[in-house]
C-alpha cells in the first residue's frame, strides 16, 4: 500500500517538475513583458494572445510530457496498475490545465491539443509501463 501511495506522489511531483522546468524554458526564450501585472486577467489574456507560436507550443510539449513521465513514474515506483496510475496523473493534469485555459483565454489549437495531448501521453506511458513491469501490472 505504502508503495502505491509513493508511485502516486512520485508520479505527481515529476509532473508538476515537468511543467515548471518546460514553463520556466519558455519564459527564459520569450519573456514576458517587464511589468506584466500576473493578477491583472485581462494584461495576462492580451500577453497570451500576443505570444509566439513556439512559446505557447513548449507550454503545451510540457503539458504533454509531464502526462507521460508522471504517470510512467507512478507506475515503476508504485510497481503496480499502470492504468490506474494514468488516470489519477492524467485527470491531474486535464483539470490544472483546464482550470488555466478557463482562466486564461488560450487559443483553440492550445487547447485542443493540450487536452488531446495529456489523454494520449497517459494512456501511453500506462502502456509502456506495463510493458516494462510485466503481466503483474496489468
Amino acid at each position: 500500500m505504502i508503495r502505491k501511495a509513493a508511485g502516486a506522489v512520485a508520479g505527481i511531483v515529476s509532473a508538476v517538475l515537468t511543467v515548471m522546468a518546460t514553463q520556466w524554458l519558455s519564459h527564459s526564450l520569450y519573456p514576458p513583458p517587464a511589468g506584466l501585472d500576473l493578477s491583472d486577467s485581462e494584461a495576462v489574456a492580451t500577453h497570451i494572445a500576443n505570444a509566439p507560436v513556439l512559446a505557447l507550443l513548449l507550454v503545451v510539449a510540457g503539458y504533454i510530457i509531464a502526462s507521460f513521465d508522471g504517470t510512467l513514474v507512478a507506475a515503476i515506483v508504485g510497481r503496480a496498475k499502470p492504468v490506474a496510475y494514468a488516470l489519477l496523473i492524467g485527470l491531474l493534469m486535464l483539470v490544472a490545465t483546464t482550470s488555466n485555459i478557463i482562466m486564461i483565454p488560450h487559443p483553440h489549437w492550445f487547447s485542443a491539443s493540450a487536452i488531446i495531448g495529456i489523454i494520449a501521453a497517459a494512456w501511453l506511458a500506462s502502456i509502456f509501463a506495463a510493458r516494462i513491469l510485466g503481466s503483474d501490472a496489468a
